[in-house]
């Protein structure tokens, strides 16, 4: 068998609707996967291989704000070996934060916690990631070594880039590239805060989220192919990760054609290159278990 790393998903989720309530999938549209969804259940979505490597290892992020919602993904991950890390959740403006990240991390699977988030998307103060709380939030999260993932929408960029100046060691990653209006065929205001973000060396991007910013429906690699040159100039191989927002990814295709269409993106990179994209850079960022990377 070759050296060659296997396959990382940096991003998907579970969700259990016997056992946890997700709100937001009552939202017209989203009936196709509004239903429970496991980690055997992305072991049967996920069977295409990229460039020869067959998924080995996960990062489960969460979906609501909810700390006992992050205890159950942290209970999993030490149950299933796919699960190599988990995205929490704990809620940054409180004084009480630090206790909190360090009751999650005593847990059950309590290792396997490696990044915060916030929905950020869903606030509307422009200037939220800059609130004092919030800083003083982020401060708890990098004081433990832990890192931040970055879900913000086009618009919200400003506060983004701020949040990269004010925490340089902070390590950070942008969900789904910030959300690029693909189906908007326009790219351009994107394009620009996309490059300044990428210009602080602390922040990584997931290559994640985008069919479901294109038309459902109509998508093709076309439509995705400018949001990955403007990903990969600016940040680099070694600083993308694949994430292929399972199940999510459902409406707009699913799993396996996501994975085709990202090896398609990957036909003029070097192994190395995809190395990096497909494994290496997540398995960095995240601290999972080592495998061989360039």
């Amino acid at each position: 068998m070759s050296d060659r790393p296997g396959l990382v998903d940096s991003h998907h989720h579970l969700w259990d609707l016997g056992h946890r309530p997700q709100p937001w999938l009552d939202e017209p549209g989203l009936e196709p996967i509004r239903r429970t969804f496991g980690p055997d259940d992305l072991r049967t979505s996920a069977t295409r291989t990229i460039s020869g490597r067959r998924l080995t290892r996960t990062v489960v992020v969460q979906c609501v704000t909810s700390v006992p919602e992050t205890r159950e993904l942290l209970a999993l991950a030490d149950e299933d070996p796919l699960i190599g890390a988990v995205v929490g959740w704990a809620d940054l403006t409180s004084p009480g934060i630090g206790d909190v990240l360090d009751d999650l991390r005593s847990g059950p699977g309590g290792r396997y916690l490696r990044s915060v988030r916030h929905l950020v998307q869903g606030e509307s103060d422009p200037e939220w990631l800059q609130r004092a709380s919030v800083e003083r939030g982020l401060r708890a999260v990098g004081g433990r070594g832990l890192a931040y993932d970055l879900l913000v929408r086009s618009h919200q960029f400003p506060q983004a880039i701020r949040l990269a100046d004010r925490f340089p060691e902070l390590p950070l990653v942008l969900d789904h590239a910030g959300k690029p209006p693909i189906a908007e065929h326009d790219l351009d205001g994107w394009e620009r805060n996309v490059r300044r973000l990428a210009a602080h060396e602390q922040v990584r991007c997931k290559v994640s989220g985008l069919v479901t910013e294109a038309d459902h429906e109509k998508w093709t690699v076309d439509d995705i192919r400018p949001v990955w040159d403007v990903l990969l100039t600016a940040f680099g191989p070694d600083r993308l990760m694949f994430g292929s927002d399972w199940p999510v990814c459902v409406l707009a295709g699913g799993w396996n054609r996501w994975a085709a269409t990202v090896e398609e993106l990957l036909h003029d990179c070097s192994a190395e290159e995809a190395d990096a994209v497909l494994a290496c850079t997540a398995t960095a960022f995240y601290q999972l278990k080592e495998e061989p990377c360039s």
